[in-house]
């Protein structure tokens, strides 16, 4: 057998217990994601689901040792824009009215605020959120990706199948976007 050498590759598969643990340490983090994406708590609990039930398919896929979270969020992105196409192509044949929006999220404010400046916080946040989610949805997701998750331009990259370049250029049309909206509603402030 001169010549034939074998090589041995481990591959780290990660187990049902480690998913667990995933969903401890990051379900939070998803969690918050989803319900940016879908801007909707129903939509946002339904997203959440789905993501660790194709979690649970692709365990054999998921590296322990690699980054487990943006591995969960890019399934969170891929089941969203599907969602979303399906969504449109429906809309297309039949025209569906949208399912109107009651999401209200709670934020936390530092108690050290008087009341008034909490309130104007509370809103300046609302604001700066549903301007986002005004955002087309390629803007967004980078957008809620980066800022949200903390994630680089080029795990966004990754995450979105697309050139680091083009994650660059939507940050970069996004916040263009947001700061001339929000220029007008919050004052020079922005």
């Amino acid at each position: 057998m001169k010549g034939k050498h074998k090589t041995s590759y481990k591959v780290i598969q990660m187990t049902i217990k480690e998913l667990e643990i995933c969903i401890e340490k990051y379900g939070k983090d998803i969690y918050s994601f989803c319900r940016q994406l879908t801007m909707s708590l129903q939509e946002a609990d339904d997203l959440y689901q789905d993501t660790f039930l194709k979690a649970m398919e692709l365990i054999p896929k998921i590296d322990n040792d690699q980054n487990p979270k943006s591995y969960l969020l890019s399934i969170a992105v891929h089941i969203w824009k599907n969602k979303k196409q399906k969504f449109a192509w429906r809309k297309r044949i039949a025209d569906i009215n949208p399912i109107t929006d009651l999401f209200m999220e709670q934020t936390a404010n530092p108690l050290d605020l008087s009341l008034e400046e909490r309130v104007l916080k509370q809103e300046e946040i609302l604001l700066v959120r549903s301007a986002v989610r005004r955002l087309p949805e390629r803007l967004m997701a980078p957008t809620c990706l980066y800022y949200m998750e903390n994630l680089s331009v080029s795990q966004i990259a990754a995450l979105l199948n697309i050139p680091v370049g083009t994650v660059k250029i939507r940050l970069y049309q996004a916040r263009k976007r947001l700061k001339k909206e929000l220029e007008v509603v919050l004052g020079e402030k922005y």
